[in-house]
């Protein structure tokens, strides 16, 4: 029988002893084994950090998120291999895909965004803040890889998707991860370690795996480690509490299944579309994994007089549900992950049934398909009822974790919202109406206690990605009961794994170490135009200074026939009276216009094209007769990766255009972008 492995300090290793037994969730035989015993935990850690860390600190984000996207292609050549043992957690086709294909997508998402980021080890945290009158000292946040271990602690019902949608974010970051899936379902995580670790695409050290518990490897996390965690609130509030996270302030991000809830608007009758996406959205987040969800709806709000018509659409609608053999191409519902989850879940609805009543499904019997039930860890949906839920705080306060879900009365929209916010914190709660007022009002009442609100109708019903996805852009997470914690968010996710430092100095000093250019920074104004510069030959602070230039009354009349653009304050000298304009004022975009005939070198050279602009401000009105001239500095520039071979290697070179009058007071500022080939092809 397979005893499973733990890749640590750079090699697969079986724990010692027989460990804990793994069984096929459908049938019930054993799997194998799994055990961390004997494992040098402190030794696991230290080799993450000294390994690992330095590894990926040294590569950049562009270089990282490569590095992500050649995993995410590897990993799916093996997607047959995954998918015949995700089969045996009792997860369908339709499951396994959201688990499996759904984590490898996270990976894809996050190679992606590594475009938001510059090719640097570091990245800049918003914007420079002037601290000094003369403009020689100022303040800049920015941010670098902590350099210590992401150690992700995660649950049973997502073995892949849970690993995935964590590193896929730290190793972004340039931080290692340590994984601990949760044991009953780790051999699926286990087979795509092996996969991971055997295409040889992360640097050693980048990810380390532990099958079995976890030891007292937190009792040796330092200040630089960050450690996330996904499952139950009793369990994250433990882990939390370690006198050693307490004592080094390790930052702990916790996920806890929460009490999350879905509410018809009041507005939404049987004969509207909205009535069905509703019943087909709640069916689906019942069935879906068995219920096995950290996002499952587990509370169902609807209008009191709606309650009888909704119960029985969603009975109907559930005994359409076919539950057996996850392999069978007719089930659409497979088993919980193990006869321990099903004895769990079945303890927690007996809690709820002191106050509530089934109305549909039995608690000790289903039908299945090609499969043994008893064997089986298979369990019907249950829909509760409970028609006094501000009197009663269990169906509020436990949570059966698998297809479960309690229906409950309201009478307005204040109480939908009073009701919601009883879960405590939730980690998404959804709205199906059609009327946008009513989302508002529901949306701005309820949203202090959920991390994510889904607001569906029947306009973003055929695109929505549905109440229990959460999405690699966007945050996932909520307050309050659910941990109060965040993951993913894209690059707000990737922040949690760095750290934030305060920068002061003067402008020449903060554009040496953060390569963008900061006004007031030394320049370097040579004879070779910087239009005439490959990208690689370009730096930070090149600088050309031009000629000057007189507006006329014919530019201005001029251009506003050129554009089109005929605005009073341009053409009409009567209509001045009681605005900012002592006479007609020339366009803003003539300024920019005119200044890029200032500073543009009209040669064909590495320059190919404008790529466009950023952070354009008219400081000062200009006035015919005043007389204009231009700086223009290399900002930034932008590493672009070539499509295919036959591509043009090149960059985006971001410049700073300060434009002055007459009197050296600036008219108008903003970045340009050019694309710049490289002179190496």
């Amino acid at each position: 029988m397979k005893k499973l492995g733990n890749y640590v300090t750079g090699r697969w290793i079986t724990g010692d002893g027989d460990g804990q037994t793994l069984y096929n969730a459908v049938n019930g035989e054993t799997i194998g084994y799994a055990s961390t015993r004997g494992l040098d935990f402190k030794a696991i850690l230290e080799y993450g950090r000294k390994t690992g860390n330095p590894a990926l600190r040294k590569l950049t984000f562009h270089q990282r998120g490569l590095m992500l996207r050649a995993l995410a292609l590897h990993l799916r050549n093996h997607l047959s291999t995954f998918y015949s043992i995700s089969y045996k957690t009792g997860a369908t086709k339709a499951d396994s895909w959201v688990d499996i294909e759904g984590g490898i997508g996270n990976l894809f998402s996050y190679a992606s965004l590594r475009r938001k980021f510059p090719n640097e080890t570091y990245c800049i945290d918003g914007e420079a803040i002037p601290l000094g009158k003369g403009g020689t000292f100022m303040g800049q946040h920015i941010l670098v890889p902590k350099e210590g271990v992401a150690v992700h602690i995660n649950a049973f019902n997502f073995p892949v998707w849970g690993m995935l949608e964590k590193i896929a974010v730290n190793l972004l970051a340039g931080v290692p991860a340590i994984v601990k899936p949760a044991t009953i379902t780790s051999y699926l995580t286990e087979a795509v370690v092996q996969e991971i670790i055997a295409s040889g695409i992360l640097p050693e050290g980048s990810l380390q795996l532990l099958c079995g518990s976890a030891g007292d490897l937190l009792d040796h996390v330092t200040a630089q480690d960050i450690i996330t965690f996904t499952g139950s609130a009793s369990t994250g509030l433990q882990l939390k509490s370690n006198a050693r996270i307490l004592a080094e302030n390790v930052p702990f991000t916790m996920e806890a299944d929460s009490l999350n809830c879905i509410v018809l608007g009041e507005d939404v009758t049987p004969s509207m579309p909205e009535w069905d996406i509703f019943i087909k959205e709640v069916r689906k987040e019942m069935t879906t994994k068995a219920g096995q969800k950290c996002t499952a709806i587990r509370r169902i709000f609807v209008p009191q007089n709606k309650m009888e018509d909704v119960w029985l659409a969603l009975g109907k609608a559930l005994s359409q549900t076919t539950i057996g053999n996850p392999e069978n191409e007719k089930v659409r519902m497979g088993s919980l992950a193990g006869q321990s989850q099903r004895e769990e879940v079945k303890a927690q609805v007996q809690k709820l049934l002191a106050s509530s009543q089934i109305v549909y499904g039995s608690l000790d019997s289903v039908q299945v398909v090609d499969a043994d039930a008893q064997k089986g860890a298979f369990m019907s949906p249950l829909l509760l009822k409970n028609e006094n839920p501000f009197d009663n705080e269990a169906v509020h306060n436990v949570e059966a974790f698998g297809p479960v879900s309690t229906i409950m009365p309201y009478n307005t929209i204040d109480e939908s919202i009073a009701l919601a916010k009883k879960g405590k914190g939730s980690l998404v709660c959804s709205i199906v109406t059609a009327s946008n007022a009513i989302a508002k009002e529901f949306v701005l009442g309820s949203a202090t206690h959920h991390g994510r609100i889904l607001v569906l109708n029947n306009e973003c019903a055929k695109e929505s990605t549905g109440h229990g996805s959460p999405l690699p852009m966007l945050v996932h997470g909520g307050p309050g009961r659910a941990g109060g914690g965040e993951e993913m968010g894209g690059i707000r996710g990737v922040h949690h794994y760095m750290q934030r430092i305060a920068l002061q100095g003067s402008p020449t000093a903060i554009t040496a170490i953060t390569n963008v250019y900061q006004p007031g920074a030394q320049t370097r104004e040579e004879e070779k135009h910087p239009f005439r510069k490959y990208f690689e030959e370009l730096q930070i602070g090149d600088t050309v200074i031009t000629h000057k230039r007189t507006v006329t009354e014919a530019d201005i009349v001029n251009f506003a026939n050129v554009s089109w653009d005929h605005f009073y304050a341009h053409t009409d000298h009567t209509s001045l009276q009681g605005t900012i304009f002592e006479k007609p004022v020339a366009h803003g975009y003539f300024i920019l216009s005119a200044a890029a005939g200032l500073f543009v070198d009209a040669k064909k050279g590495p320059v190919m094209l404008n790529y466009g602009l950023e952070e354009c401000r008219f400081m000062k009105p200009v006035y015919a007769g005043a007389t204009i001239g231009v700086q223009l500095t290399c900002k930034e520039k932008i590493e672009q990766e070539k499509k295919d071979d036959n591509d043009i290697a090149k960059g985006i070179v971001k410049w700073l255009v300060q434009v002055t009058d007459e009197t050296g007071e600036p008219v108008a500022v903003a970045t340009i972008l050019t694309m710049v080939a490289k002179k190496i092809q």
